[in-house]
Formats: structure tokens, sequence, C-alpha cells
């Protein structure tokens, strides 16, 4: 039977189903597998906090949201034109999202009495005509699994868990997706467990046949790669991504890198990561609490190493005494706080923005600390060199705040080239640096303010560390009211500093006449820059920018702002940039917020903008 291919430009999928249906695997083999093809791609996992969520309920609904196209894209999507639903709850939870004219791929097997009624169904949808604004294909995917696995020696049990393979072969059919790497994923994953392994091919394999074969797929579809800037490219994701530009800066600046941290979800992957890195000089603590990761992170700073601590918000929390030692002790640490939704435990899984007071505030005393965001999963990596430079150079802890939606999102990366990167070295002091001959571990440098960092142990700079106050230069302890206003106002102006060394902040008017300006930071980025697309194509006329340095500012923001008419800052907090923005440089921004545990969708910030434009 020959089959139509259909050219499309992009397509976003949504697979859906129990936490236990392997939703996360499926949706990360096609994305790797569109990223090998060459798409341009975005990714949105959402899953449960819960390791085992309740099967067949609402709250235990996992997914995995892809966008990929044959040009640049900025999200994963407002809209799935294809959901790949498992069960009735994964039907319930989603459908709602479906514009009109989707594609539903149904796992009639699941679509029991039992089922319907767990999630609320008083119907069955597959039959009572509510879905006739969709297409439906309603196909017994956990059914056909079993009878394609019947002559494997594995249980129905691990059978029926093989349908996610099933799924994902039908889809690769259905885009025309490579194949070479995920049979290789499966060979590498299921080395030791041989049937389990066939069993697993076989599903995919027959998968494929069925969309190959069936007349109820009369259509596949093709998007071609994108055209990208040359270079070489590989998926990777936020946490992936940090990962390695924390091990860059490490190489780059000499230094060898330490991590101490205490696993949370979702920064957990990049302890994971680092883990595996130890022939790069990496040493990884799994400590026993959040205090204990930055306290070891901060005495191997103390002792001559990249220090890096990882953690979520309430970790944060934790580790502010910790923070505040690093400060009065000016010695470089790394902080990366992954944002997620709270307060408390919140919701763990879910992407958030409200750190941001706290990672400028959030110490007792005066105790500022640089703060740098990054805008998407790639920028994460330039991110952790930028805080690597800052932190080495000035002698400061630095947080950056990356969040759960960038940490587990992925795109592609253009992997730099090694002579692309800055050189991050700075030496170390080896002699004494007083009048009299004598070592002042406060002594500054005249132009960052930095003090010289001597590793313990060198002979003749042996100096006093600790929480209590310094006497200036010498570093001896000082109750001195006048030395205390000095010290508080130094530390102040050293971080202020830092200004004159970060670029000024680009503004995309294309125009040069909008009167409007989008003002975004961090995991944002995507949303507003497709927002301000949209408007764009619609005839409006709209700048944006995009702030990755949040403490301190670009030394020209004020300037920017005052440039437009009217500032809208979008933000998945109740508005704490907005907040800062007023303070500092008394703007009346317009603050846009959402706390729903979702990125922003393009289309909701278009039209929010468009309405900002029809009020000048």
């Amino acid at each position: 039977m020959t089959k139509q291919v259909k050219q499309l430009d992009r397509v976003i999928i949504r697979f859906a189903g129990d936490s236990g249906d392997g939703m996360q695997l499926t949706g990360d083999r096609f994305t790797q597998e569109t990223a090998s093809f060459g798409n341009d791609l975005s990714t949105l996992p959402n899953f449960p906090a819960e390791i085992r969520a309740p099967a067949g309920t609402l709250p235990g609904v996992s997914s995995f949201q892809l966008h990929f196209a044959d040009h640049d894209i900025m999200t994963p999507g407002d809209a799935p034109n294809v959901l790949v639903a498992m069960n009735p709850a994964a039907l319930k939870a989603n459908v709602d999202d479906l514009p009109r004219g989707a594609t539903i791929i149904v796992n009639t097997d699941e679509f029991t009495k039992r089922a319907l009624a767990k999630v609320g169904y008083d119907s069955d949808p597959l039959s009572d005509g509510s879905l006739a604004e969709y297409k439906v294909s309603q196909v017994p995917l956990t059914s056909m699994t079993v009878r394609a696995l019947a002559d494997f020696d594995i249980s129905k049990k691990d059978a029926q868990r093989a349908k996610n393979m099933f799924a994902l072969g039908l889809l690769s059919w259905m885009y025309n997706r490579p194949t070479e790497g995920t049979l290789g994923f499966l060979k590498s994953k299921f080395a030791g467990k041989p049937e389990i392994l066939a069993a697993n091919l076989a599903a995919f394999q027959a998968g494929w046949n069925f969309g190959e074969t069936t007349e109820d797929f009369a259509v596949s579809y093709e998007v071609k790669p994108a055209q990208l800037p040359p270079g070489t490219y590989r998926n990777i994701t936020g946490n992936l991504a940090i990962s390695y530009g924390l091990i860059a800066g490490s190489r780059l600046s000499g230094l060898p890198l330490f991590l101490g941290s205490y696993p949370i979800t979702p920064a957990s992957d990049i302890l994971h990561e680092l883990s595996k890195h130890k022939r790069l000089g990496v040493r990884t603590f799994q400590a026993e609490d959040e205090i204990a990761g930055v306290g070891a992170a901060l005495g191997a700073a103390f002792g001559g190493s990249l220090g890096v601590t990882t953690t979520s918000g309430p970790g944060m929390v934790l580790k502010a005494e910790t923070l505040g030692l690093a400060v009065m002790t000016e010695l470089p640490l790394l902080v990366v706080d992954v944002q997620r939704a709270g307060p408390s435990t919140g919701m763990p899984t879910k992407t958030e923005q409200a750190d941001l007071l706290m990672a400028m505030f959030g110490r007792n005393g005066e105790s500022p600390v640089p703060v740098l965001a990054p805008r998407s999963p790639s920028d994460c990596f330039d991110i952790a060199i930028e805080a690597t430079r800052i932190a080495v150079k000035y002698r400061t802890p630095v947080i950056v705040l990356s969040d759960g939606y960038l940490a587990n999102g992925s795109e592609p990366w253009r992997i730099p080239d090694v002579a692309e990167l800055p050189d991050l070295s700075v030496p170390f002091t080896t002699e004494p640096n007083g009048d009299d001959g004598e070592f002042l571990p406060y002594r500054r440098d005249p132009e960052t303010l930095a003090r010289p960092w001597a590793v313990p142990g060198t002979p003749g700079l042996e100096h006093r560390i600790g929480g209590i106050e310094k006497s200036d230069g010498s570093g001896n302890i000082s109750y001195s009211p006048a030395n205390h206003d000095l010290m508080v106002r130094t530390r102040q102006a050293k971080i202020d500093g830092i200004a004159r060394d970060i670029p000024e902040l680009e503004v995309d008017d294309p125009t040069g006449d909008a009167r409007v300006l989008v003002l975004g930071w961090g995991g944002t980025y995507g949303s507003i820059a497709a927002g301000v697309r949209r408007v764009r194509r619609a005839g409006g006329t709209v700048a944006q920018a995009h702030l990755r340095h949040l403490n301190p500012f670009p030394a020209n923001l004020g300037e920017v702002l005052r440039s437009y008419d009217r500032v809208l800052v979008p933000e998945i907090n109740l508005g704490q940039l907005a907040l800062l923005l007023r303070g500092r440089f008394l703007v009346d921004v317009i603050s846009y917020t959402k706390v729903r545990g979702l990125p922003f969708k393009a289309e909701e910030l278009a039209g929010v903008v468009q309405e900002v434009i029809d009020r000048v």
C-alpha cells in the first residue's frame, strides 16, 4: 500500500500517560532522534513529584511535549498538534490544551469503565461524540504490544511495560524520525538483560510496522532540518549545560572543581552529571544536608578550588548563613539555584521564578552578591562560565538562578570552539603584599576591590578567616564602628563595580520607533520572544530586551527603561523584578505575572503586549 508523505514546517507532539508509563523516556528518545535529524526543537517535560503517583488518576499524569521545526523556534509550543494518550486520565488532563482538528492517538485498552470512572468520565469519550472536533485514532497499544511479544520469555507485565516503545515506533514512522539512536540506546540500557532488550526492540519495530501497514494511518509527515548557523550541534538540557559550563569554568580558570551538594528536585541532575567526570578533576560530595553541602564547597574555595553548590528554593533558605560567611570571607563560591514552585516544598517538579528577591536580599546584614540568570537551556553553559569569571575575578559568591523549565527542557546547542572561550585564570597570591613584608589578606586590588586569594599553607601568608567583621587591610577582628561602615560600603562597591565589566543591555527594536518595551529575565525569554514575534507579524511595533545580569544590573538599564513610554515585565512570580525596577529607577513598569508552575504561552503574551500597545 502506497502512503502519502506530507510536508510540514513544524509539529508539536505531547506524550501523556501514567508516571510509570515511560512518557519521559519516550519523549526524550523522540527528541534525541529529532535533534540528530537536524530540526530545531524545544521541549517541556511535565511530571508529578511523587516517585510513583497513583495510577490512572489526574495527579498521576506525566507528559512530555516536543516542538520541532524546519526553522528557528523559541518555545515548546502553546498547543499540541498531536496528543498520545495512554489512558483516560492522560486524555482528560490534556484535551483542553488541544486546538480544533488536532490528532489524538488513544490507547483504547485502558478505556475501561473503572478507569473512566476514576477520572470522572460519566461516559466513554471515544464513543459519546465529545471528541468530534478532533481526529481520533483508536489504537489498542497495550494488547498489540503483548501480542507482538508473545514469543518472548517475559511476563505479561513486562510485555505491557513495553507499550511506550510501540508508541515510539509508531510516532517515529509517522514523522520519519531516525531510529539508530534509539536502537543503540536500548542495546546499552538493557545490555545485561538480553530478553528484555529483544522485547523492547521488537515492540519498537512492531509500532513502526503498524504505522507502515495499517490503513488507520494513511499519511506520514516530514519536517525538514532547520537552517541553523554552521557548527556542530547536540541536544542539551539546562542542567546538563550548567554541568558542562562548570567543568569548562574549572578548566579555563585552572582550578579543580568541587561540588558540595544535597539532592533536591529539580537540581539533582547536576550532581549526577558532575559525578561522572572525575577524570577532569571534578570532585563531588553528596552531603548529608544542604548546610553541609555549601559549607564543604566554601571550604574547598578557601583551599583553592572552584567551590560549587547546587540546590533549589528550600535549600537556598538553609544555605543563607554560609552564603553570608562567603560574603564576609570574600571567597569565590558558585551557588546554582534551580528554582521551583513554592513556598515550602511547594510543587517540586513545576517551574517558577520566585527566588529573585531571596537571591538579592535573603541573608542577614548587608551581604550583596552578584546574581545571574540563563535565558535558555543552552545559555546555562555560558552563564556558568560567566559566573565563574565573576566569582574568581572579584572574590565573591555568585548566585545563578536557573529554573525547572530550563533545567529539564532541551534545545540544540552549538558546541563552542575551545579557542572561543575566555581565559579565566587568576594567579594565587604567593608573596607578602604589606609594606613591612607582612601579608595583608584584605588589601584590595584598586580596580576590582578584590582581596588576594592565598592558598592555606603558603609560607608567610598565614591569615585569619571567619564570620566576624574584619579590619580593613589586616583582616584582624574588628568591632570599630568606622571600620564596619567602611567594610560594608567597600563590599557593596565591589559588587556595584561589576557593572563596568558586563555587557550593556541589548534591545531588539528593529524599527527604532517602538514605544513599548517588553523586558524579561531568566527562563521567560523564549515565551516573550515568541510572543513579540507574533505581535510584529500582525503589524505591531514593540521592542524586547532580556536581563541575564540581575545584580548588578547592566549600566545602561535605567537609560533603556526611560527610553520607552511603557515597559511590560512578564514574570512567573508576583512581580519581583518589577519591584526592583520601580525601586531602583523610579519607572512605573507594568507587571504581568502568573504562578501556575508552567511557562507562559506565546499567544497569551502576544495578547498582553498588544493590549499595552493599544493603550499607549
